[in-house]
């Protein structure tokens, strides 16, 4: 193999050192790069220096460098100096205006070396610039950003706004920081962000927590009390960002603190302004609550009054008597009637559930609504298959409701029309008057008119008690609040869409269960069996209801003894317990009620049977009987019959 030697036909190789540096400088184009003698004048002159000064090599060679100065450096002496210092301290470096031959300033970085020879004299200078415009734009303009951010920072005097270092001491401080918290600069930079916090919150860590919590998940964002410099606590609103630089070190923590107390007194007032429109609201419908009571229970008993002042009248006929022993029975159940539905409305009823389909009850119904609404109404029934409709409710309440409904329906069209009843399944209730819908199956049986239609004032009232748009007389206003009431009760609602003019659709919801058998007719009612004399513990606060028990079970044959309350009962138990057949008390008593006694009486002598009587009890409503039989107020002789004979 042939020994390897330089390739003499390489022209770089083939030149001298001294000519192959002068290729390379005079090649450079983003740097002026030439040379001066010991007074200054221009003796070389590169591409660089061509193009960012504007000159040719023979416009420049042999010319003073200071040409390329301001005028006002000129005037200072400033290319002098930068000789000076070149010479006595080996190199001048700066930055600063520089003028193009066109005279436009440019921007740029200098530096001038001191050359020397062998023997220590001066041979001149050699001087490196470049054209760093661009460069001082951005910078300036990153400053200017800076600044402006600055001033605007602490500008701000709505928010308090700083920095904190990584363990919570403060950095820097504005003017809001300085409004708000009460402090200048020079008192806080240093000192630790916590002491903003109330002692409570010092106490439980809470400073240490916010930025644990900025840290973990991005930012700590509150409301609390904060402390000011002179102890007084305004409500804030915090926001804590934690900073990174660009490799990911934390820097430490932004925070901004925004004074809102005035914000918290006004939303405060605004609540208070809520409670007392709702205690209004309440007090308006307690009072026509019980306007509405006082005037129905008025006219039932003028009628029960006046029947018994004229069975006062000596020498009354049988027929008169009967006439008006039967105005007060009727009365009587009106007045029952009534008081449902107050306690279906309030939800308080004591229901009695039971499975049955609300197609085959609605269709059961469809003769009595058909008598109810009268011949200038059509009455058509669409039901679901059997089965699709089940539902677990009370049987009685229910038809209440329709009925109801349907009687709604009927006085909105005093000229007739059409009312169409509707049962069917639907996967989930409806959002209905703001509040959420419910998931599972229900059933919705609606019914439907072709009436007026309703007011858009007047749907919002619809269903309070005692409102009503007919005439006096005409209707207690009770009807839809049955319906209400009922439908709360039962774990459904009640809603209603209405257009005026067009009719109006009332859509009663309650939970579906699955099918249950139900019998094809209703079981008949039997005459009350004969019935023994039995020995009864009866047992009622009230006196006038102890003594009318009292009367109508001894006009029944029965051996009563009667307790005012039920501490009373439980001692005559306990010495003659064995005597007493039945215990017939009272739910609501004052000390032990009716539910407590007979749970005692449970505990103690289980085998006797104990029967309470109640018009409302919120117990009973919301626990039931608890397996004891109950009777309704106001009770019957059939009822009383029906306990004796159980």
């Amino acid at each position: 193999m042939p020994e390897s030697r330089p390739n003499s036909a390489d022209p770089v190789n083939e030149l001298a050192g001294e000519r192959r540096f002068q290729l390379l400088v005079e090649g450079l184009k983003d740097y002026a790069v030439y040379l001066l003698d010991a007074d200054g004048i221009v003796r070389s002159w590169n591409a660089g220096a061509e193009r960012f000064k504007g000159y040719m090599a023979d416009e420049i060679v042999g010319q003073h460098f200071s040409r390329f100065y301001t005028e006002e450096d000129r005037a200072s002496g400033l290319p002098q100096r930068a000789l000076r210092t070149a010479l006595e301290e080996g190199k001048f470096e700066a930055e600063g205006w520089r003028v193009r031959k066109d005279g436009s300033h440019f921007w740029t970085s200098v530096l001038i070396d001191s050359i020397v020879g062998s023997s220590g004299e001066l041979i001149g200078f050699a001087k490196v610039t470049r054209d760093i415009t661009h460069q001082r734009d951005a910078r300036q303009a990153l400053f200017e950003s800076e600044q402006r951010f600055r001033l605007l920072v602490e500008g701000v005097r709505d928010y308090a706004m700083y920095m904190l270092d990584p363990q919570g001491h403060i950095t820097n401080w504005n003017a809001g920081a300085a409004a708000i918290k009460g402090y200048v600069a020079t008192e806080i930079v240093g000192q630790h962000f916590s002491r903003f916090y109330t002692v409570e919150d010092q106490a439980s860590g809470e400073p240490a927590r916010a930025l644990q919590t900025a840290l973990h998940q991005g930012k700590y964002e509150r409301e609390a009390w904060r402390v000011r410099k002179n102890g007084t606590r305004f409500w804030a609103s915090v926001l804590i960002d934690p900073i990174y630089d660009e490799r990911g070190t934390l820097l430490g923590f932004a925070k901004i603190t925004r004074d809102i107390t005035e914000r918290l007194r006004a939303q405060e007032k605004v609540e208070q302004a809520q409670v007392a429109l709702l205690q209004g609201q309440k007090m308006e419908a307690i009072g026509r609550l019980t306007g509405g009571v006082a005037h129905d229970f008025n006219n039932l008993l003028t009628v029960i009054r006046g029947s018994a002042e004229l069975l006062r009248k000596p020498g009354l006929s049988d027929e008169k008597r009967a006439r008006y022993v039967e105005a007060i029975a009727e009365t009587a159940d009106r007045a029952a009637l009534l008081t449902g539905q107050l306690l279906a409305f309030s939800r308080r009823q004591p229901l009695r559930p039971e499975g049955f389909d609300a197609g085959a009850r609605v269709k059961d119904l469809q003769k009595i609504i058909g008598t109810t609404v009268g011949p200038a109404i059509d009455v058509r029934v669409e039901v679901t298959e059997a089965g699709a409709a089940s539902l677990q409710a009370d049987p009685n309440q229910f038809e209440t409701a329709i009925l109801n409904m349907v009687i709604n329906a009927r006085d909105a069209m005093p000229s007739g029309g059409t009312i169409t009843i509707a049962t069917r399944k639907i996967p989930g209730m409806p959002a209905i008057r703001g509040h959420a819908a419910a998931q599972g199956e229900f059933v919705a049986v609606s019914v439907r008119d072709s009436g007026t239609g309703i007011e858009p004032g007047t749907m919002t009232r619809i269903f309070e008690p005692f409102f009503t748009t007919k005439e006096v007389n005409k209707g207690t206003g009770l009807g839809l609040s049955q319906v209400y009431g009922f439908a709360k009760q039962s774990g459904g609602d009640i809603d209603v869409d209405s257009v005026v003019g067009q009719g109006s659709t009332f859509t009663l919801y309650l939970p579906r269960v699955r099918a249950v058998a139900v019998a094809d007719e209703k079981p008949s009612v039997e005459e009350p069996p004969d019935i023994r004399t039995k020995s009864i513990l009866l047992v009622e606060d009230n006196i006038t209801v102890g003594e009318f028990a009292l009367s109508l079970l001894t006009e029944l044959g029965q051996a009563v003894t009667w307790a005012t309350n039920a501490r009373a009962a439980l001692d005559i138990l306990q010495d003659r317990h064995g005597e007493f057949d039945i215990v017939f008390s009272d739910v609501v008593m004052p000390g032990l009620s009716g539910i407590d006694l007979g749970r005692e009486i449970r505990r103690r002598w289980p085998d006797l049977p104990v029967t309470l009587a109640s018009g409302y009890s919120h117990v009973l409503a919301e626990e039931g009987s608890h397996g004891f039989m109950l009777i309704h107020k106001p009770y019957s002789i059939a009822d009383l019959v029906g306990m004796i004979g159980a």
